[in-house]
């Protein structure tokens, strides 16, 4: 195989976006089941790999021909992932992924509006039209007041006559005015309601169709792309079918209207007058495009830095613990400064559309008075109609801008349906809505696999079964044992017919299932997970789920009451439960996070046996149990199973040992079965598994020792503690939320409180501080303190800015007066136009120049300001101490788009504002200045109207904003709870409660709609006033402005000066306003990042304090160390440890989960301060050397290797506490050797430069944990931190990554934590953790010699013979 395509199959490049060698980067089932793999490591060029079943088998071994025969293979599984399988197989697996795509046209989005619907919207689209001609038949009055008001002055008409006609023209105003309300309210109501009606409709098909789904659909598409679907396309489609609707109905209508005015007045100066659009129309056309492509630049850059700061934030330990927080947040920055370049040019090309647009404004009001003037005085034209015609064409050119962004609205919710559409219509080859199929009058519960032949559908390459023939006797227990991806989980897949086999059959009792009906089987079928999702409801709803479809639902509350205590009780839940403070009716909290692990998967057993189904299946139920809850929950199991069919499968082989038949499964295949003491003594593979788990063979030894001398050697002491631990192992199972009354007598002071509580409770709570808005205007101004000459500059552009549409309005006036001349002296009318319109073309000229330097300059500086934001914040992120990570409001996610979303609000209160504050105070000084001057009593009437013109302009804006914000919010409930459903798809599929989710989620649909209308109701009415209440000031300025011309006060010309200057700029400064950024969105984030700024960490990786640690022997002592955490201070961890550790020693701390051995490792690494007593390193405490001089001794290695996106070589370097240049490759490479990753390392296509992916996903647990292995051993730490580095794996991997571990420890002080005891028989000594103390040490023998508690966990674990 050549290089190069292997490179690309490694990259996941093929076109199943899967990568070709399966193993490389994730193996057998670890994917579909959710294990972990281990390690597949093989040489290079391999012909036939190990781990993949093939079914055509090289033919060739000459080295060319397989070469091309694997070239051409690579060709065709580049167009059809299921090219190499025969027909029928591919055929299995393409009905299983195909998604028949669906062309969806704009009005296939209503196919869900029903009658009533269908009305309303005509009724709404004939108002909304309506509405849209109201405007442009205001320039007709506008235009024939303007005549009268000329003609007046010319002395043509008589006072009171003049009084009458403007009287009467000024009521059409007031008509135009209420008719402007009626229809828009109308309109506007109407669409918000039918497009929520029907894309609610449209949310409930999509997710009830997401639920008849089969599961391989599921592995093709994942979890986050139907996440998407549900919240953020649904909400795309809606905004396409609701007001938008109704807007752009407006904008076209009014449009057309102005057109046809205008024409009708005079076609040439109208149709000259059309230049200025055809102008608009092409700049909008052509910046807009810009606009997209370098807005979607900047964006996928940051969002590549917010995946980076996703990945650091959710490993923060890790970062923190290797002191590589600087190093990343420069990556983070490099994508910053990337983004940055993009957005500056974004919006430089944004501002300056503004300039533009008011470039041809003004250019089209130079060229009307001009040509018009011409038109004028060979009397082919009135006055009125001059005017009429040059706002009619200015009306309809803004209006048809409008346009533009709704038709994109439109063409998105078209794209956004197709995906959905293509769901809701796709029809699922395992239907669990189907009734066709048999029902099994009488179900034994005899499961047989016949020839099966299974391919997961996601992954065509890898045959995960090939002819494998199981029979499951009835009422038996049948156990499957194996290695990662020997297809152990894959019989549970086929047995609930999750999936379908490609060859061979499922029998139950003698039926093939695929003749069964779907969802009867499941009801037969209960399946309880490794991972057991709870759904976000009370103890006793999540167990009477499983009721859900058989004979005994919908029966009285007190008979389900009764069945599930009973299934409680069986299941060992039923005590806990109650001590729960509100029994069965305690919360689960979403997916069940308020519980243990223990505690869920006792509930979730309880779910599976309520409906005493035939038939039970356990994948790995306890693998995520520390040794004594799972102690607990496998006795459960062992009741559960008496009586019915069951499958268990198993990574711990101690909990199957008394199995009626164990199944040791190898590369989908059966390789030997029999009971325990049968397979042991052929010592086949069964055998060789359990000695890779087996406990020290002594174990029986010891204990028969132990037994004889059991009343001469143990002291009373040594028995009332084993009593004691008993006892307690019986309170112990409950929630970590709930107090333990056994908790509370332990180590207290004098006065009855313990010592953590007392230090504690000294601690003032510290208020969130409250910040003035100058404090925060001083903090964004920080960010830009090196421009403040460009802002100056900008500064002063907007005042320019502002003063353009004053000075218009003396332009304005001027120009009518001119054109109201007597037309007996033309030349005198044309030289004064002549003069005005070149005024008219330098103001267009001025206001292109400073409204283009208003955008570029504060385009930068807000950019510059944006990204400087988001370093800081990011880096004083990572200078926090991990007590603020483990607070439940600075989660990973909420931090991760405080700094995408916060960080783009501080433009509210940036330089940006500042100016178009500036500009919009200007054009109001000015224009009120110039008016009061000119004339001061029609200013002040028209000054009075100003609040309302101001409101009206802002409004519109406001409210459109607000309408798309709340359709966003309305539906994050009922989304997210649709989302808690989907990504626990195989839970509600095996507890068929598809039907039951369905029915939850139509009802918060129906409530959210009639809560919506409510409040829809209220908003329109504020938004159809602000669309016509300007038709009300217009109109007393024109009445006003009557009477004063009427009784010879005022001149024309100060009647139009005061009446543009105020109301026109009015106007102006209103629709300024609304698009300014939002300030009170800027003040949150700003006080809000000020808060963060000003935090200082108590454990500070900034402070150059405490004394420098050159060298460190690695001694190590706890003394009467007492600790809680702060998140949960009520929960006492550490309760006065002691512990030593000489240097060099392998020290290993055992005990149940809960009883502080993490947490011990947490204070080596100095993530905590103990509140009582110290830790010392070499005779000194820790608190007082400097914390990141301390921490490069360290090495930590946890149970989830944390690698990010990048290289394996980069992963390895972050360990590394110099700069990465400084690091010498021999250095690297002897790390690798010593974790024993080297070898697999180059038997990579890249080598060092492979990419590991998004948090590692292309490497398997196995060859992640030796990667961070390496990562650790590259320092040289003194100190070695093993927090059970092995437990996530399965005993083949975990052999190999213990081995490189063991050599690790060697010449350091390592303290490993482990749940594994066969892992630390070899460590130094033992430190046993009871409760957060030390109840035992020593070594292995001496301890198991005790027979004590260490005695006890070893015992549960132990593998020996079935006596």
């Amino acid at each position: 195989m050549s290089d190069l395509s292997e490179k690309m199959h490694f990259s996941g490049s093929s076109s199943d976006g899967v990568s070709h060698e399966g193993a490389l980067a994730e193996d057998g089932e670890k994917t579909m089941m959710g294990q972990t793999p281990f390690p597949l490591e093989q040489p290079q060029k391999q012909p036939i790999p190990l781990h993949r079943l093939d079914s055509r088998l090289p033919t060739s071994n000459s080295k060319t021909e397989e070469d091309e025969q694997q070239k051409q293979a690579d060709d065709s599984e580049q167009k059809d992932p299921f090219a190499h399988l025969p027909f029928h197989e591919a055929d299995i697996l393409k009905r299983q992924v195909d998604i028949p795509p669906v062309k969806v046209t704009y009005f296939m989005l209503y196919r869900y509006a029903t009658r009533n619907d269908i009305i309303i919207m005509v009724v709404s689209s004939i108002c909304a039209i309506a509405g849209g001609a109201a405007m442009p038949l205001m320039t007709i009055i506008f235009g024939s007041l303007t005549g009268k008001f000329t003609g007046f002055e010319q002395g043509t008409t008589s006072p009171s006559q003049f009084q009458g006609t403007v009287d009467h023209l000024v009521l059409y105003f007031v008509y135009l005015a209420i008719g402007m309300f009626c229809t828009i309210y109308v309109s506007t109501v109407g669409f918000i309601y039918t497009g929520e009606h029907i894309a609610g409709k449209i949310r409930q098909a999509y997710l009830a169709a997401i639920l008849r789904q089969n599961i391989a659909y599921f592995d093709k598409l994942g979890a986050g792309e139907i996440t998407t679907r549900i919240t953020a396309d649904t909400n795309l489609v809606q905004d396409g079918m609701s007001q938008k609707v109704a807007l752009c109905m407006t904008a076209v209508a009014t449009f057309v209207t102005a057109y046809v005015i205008a024409y009708i007045k005079y076609w040439k100066l109208a149709l000259i007058d059309t230049s200025a659009i055809v102008a608009i129309v092409l700049t909008m056309g052509s910046l807009g495009r810009f606009i997209t492509k370098y807005s979607k630049k900047s964006l996928a850059s940051y969002a590549e830095g917010g995946t980076v700061a996703e990945e650091v934030i959710s490993s923060i330990r890790n970062a923190t613990a290797f002191g590589t927080q600087e190093k990343l947040a420069a990556q983070y920055d490099a994508h910053l400064i990337e983004a940055e370049k993009w957005a500056f040019k974004m919006k430089a090309i944004l501002g300056s559309m503004i300039g533009f647009l008011m470039f041809y404004v003004y250019l089209t009001y130079s060229l009307t008075f001009w040509l018009g003037s011409r038109y004028l005085v060979k009397g082919e034209v009135t006055v009125s109609d001059i005017i009429t015609i040059l706002l009619s064409i200015m009306i309809g050119a803004f209006s048809l801008g409008n346009v533009a962004p709704h038709i994109q609205a439109f063409t998105t919710a078209t794209a956004a349906a197709s995906k959905i559409f293509a769901t809701i219509d796709r029809k699922s080859p395992l239907d669990p809505d189907a009734v066709d199929g048999l029902k099994l009058e009488q179900l034994e519960g005899t499961v047989e696999l016949r020839n099966i032949r299974h391919i997961y559908p996601s992954r065509p390459e890898v045959v995960v079964m090939e002819d494998v023939n199981l029979v499951v006797p009835a009422g038996k227990t049948t156990a499957l044992v194996g290695a990662s991806g020997s297809g152990k989980s894959t019989i549970v897949g086929l047995v609930e017919r999750f999936y379908d086999p490609v060859g061979g059959q499922v029998l139950l009792d003698g039926h093939d299932v695929q003749e069964l009906n779907l969802r009867w089987l499941r009801q037969q079928v209960s399946l309880v997970s490794q991972e057991p999702t709870l759904f976000a409801t009370t103890v006793f709803e999540n167990i009477l789920h499983g009721l859900i479809g058989t004979d005994f639902e919908g029966r009285s509350h007190d008979e389900n009451r009764e069945l599930v205590e009973h299934a409680a009780r069986m299941a060992n839940a039923h005590d806990f439960i109650t001590q729960l403070p509100e029994g069965y009716e305690t919360n689960v909290g979403e997916r069940g996070f308020l519980m243990s692990g223990g505690q869920k998967q006792r509930i979730a057993i309880a779910r599976a046996i309520v409906s005493d189904p035939r038939i039970l299946l356990l994948d790995e139920a306890t693998s995520a149990l520390d040794t004594k809850s799972e102690g607990v929950v496998q006795a459960a199991l062992d009741k559960a199973a008496q009586g019915r069919t069951t499958i268990v499968i198993a990574h711990r082989l101690s909990t199957i040992k008394h199995a009626d038949n164990i199944v040791v499964m190898s590369q989908g295949q059966i390789v030997e079965q029999g009971k325990h003491d049968a397979l042991l003594e052929q010592r086949g593979p069964y055998y060789n598994l359990v000695e890779a788990q087996r406990i020290a063979q002594e174990t029986e030894r010891v204990r028969e020792e132990a037994e004889d001398a059991d009343d001469s050697d143990i002291s009373f002491k040594d028995k009332e503690e084993s009593v004691l631990y008993v006892a307690r192992t019986k309170s112990r199972d409950k929630a970590m939320h709930y107090e333990d009354p056994a908790d509370l007598e332990l180590g207290r002071t004098k006065t009855g409180k313990s010592e953590s509580s007392k230090v504690l409770g000294d601690r003032s709570s510290q208020d969130a501080q409250k910040y003035n808005l100058w404090t925060l205007i001083r903090t964004v101004g920080s960010f830009n303190k090196s421009e403040w000459k460009i802002m100056l500059v900008g500064l002063l552009a907007a005042i320019i800015a502002g003063a353009g549409n004053p000075v218009q309005s003396v332009f304005f006036a001027k120009s009518i007066t001119a054109l109201g001349l007597d037309s007996g002296n033309p030349r005198q009318l044309q030289s004064q136009i002549d003069f005005w319109s070149w005024m008219y073309f330098m103001l267009a000229c001025v206001q292109l120049l400073s409204l283009c330097a208003v955008g570029v300059l504060f385009a930068y500086c807000s950019e510059k300001l944006i990204h400087r934001a988001r370093d800081r914040s990011f880096r004083t992120m990572l200078r926090q101490d991990i007590s603020f990570f483990d607070d439940d409001s600075n989660t990973a996610g909420a931090l991760t788009s405080f700094l995408s979303t916060e960080t783009t609000h501080l433009a509210g209160i940036s330089g940006a504002t500042l100016g178009t504050l500036l500009q919009v105070l200007t054009t109001l000084v000015v224009g009120f200045t110039i008016a009061l001057a000119i004339g001061w009593k029609l200013a002040l009437v028209c000054i009075a109207t100003v609040p309302i013109v101001l409101f009206t302009g802002f409004t519109r804006f406001w409210i459109l904003a607000r309408f798309q914000e709340r359709a966003k919010k309305v539906y994050e409930k009922s989304a997210s709870y649709a989302c808690e459903a989907t990504s626990a798809i195989r839970t509600v599929a095996s507890l068929t409660r598809e039907g039951d989710v369905w029915q939850h989620y139509h009802k918060q649909i129906t409530d959210q709609e009639a809560k919506s209308l409510r409040q829809v109701v209220r908003t329109s009415t504020l938004y159809a006033a602000s669309q016509s209440l300007m038709f009300c000031c217009t109109a007393l300025g024109f009445w006003y402005g009557a009477t004063l011309l009427a009784s010879h006060e005022y001149s024309v010309f100060q009647f139009f000066l005061c009446f543009s200057a105020v109301i026109f700029g009015s106007q102006s400064a209103g629709t300024i306003f609304a698009f300014a950024p939002d300030m009170g969105k800027a003040k949150h984030a700003a006080s809000s990042m000020r808060t963060l700024f000003d935090r200082t960490p108590a454990i500070d990786t900034w402070s150059r304090e405490g004394e420098d640690v050159p060298t460190m022997e690695g001694a190590i002592e706890f003394r009467d160390v007492h600790f809680r955490y702060p998140t949960r201070p009520e929960q006492p961890v550490l309760r006065g440890l002691d512990l030593t550790v000489k240097p060099g020693q392998y020290v290993a701390l055992v005990g149940a989960s809960g009883c502080g051995k993490s947490t011990t490792i947490a204070m080596m690494e100095r993530f905590y301060d103990p509140l009582v007593g110290s830790v010392y390193v070499d005779g000194k405490e820790i608190t007082t050397m400097n914390i990141n001089s301390y921490r490069r001794h360290l090495a930590l290695v946890s149970q989830e290797p944390t690698l990010y996106q990048g290289t394996i070589k980069e992963n390895i370097l972050l360990g590394a506490d110099t700069k990465p240049e400084d690091v010498p490759d021999e250095a690297i490479v002897r790390a690798c050797k010593d974790a024993n990753i080297y070898d697999f390392i180059l038997s990579l296509p890249d080598g060092f430069n492979t990419v590991v992916g998004s948090k590692g996903s292309m490497l398997s647990g196995g060859q992640k944990q030796r990667v961070a292995i390496a990562r650790a051993l590259l320092r040289d730490p003194k100190i070695l931190l093993l927090d059970e580095a092995t437990s996530a794996l399965d005993s083949e991997s975990e052999k190999v990554v213990q081995a490189a571990l063991d050599a690790a420890a060697k010449g350091r002080t390592t303290i490993a934590v482990a749940h594994r005891l066969s892992t630390i028989q070899k460590a130094d000594a033992i430190y046993v953790f009871e409760q957060g103390r030390i109840v035992e040490r020593g070594t292995h023998s001496e301890l198991m010699h005790k027979g004590g508690v260490y005695f006890e966990l070893v015992n549960l674990q132990s593998l020996g013979k079935t006596a």
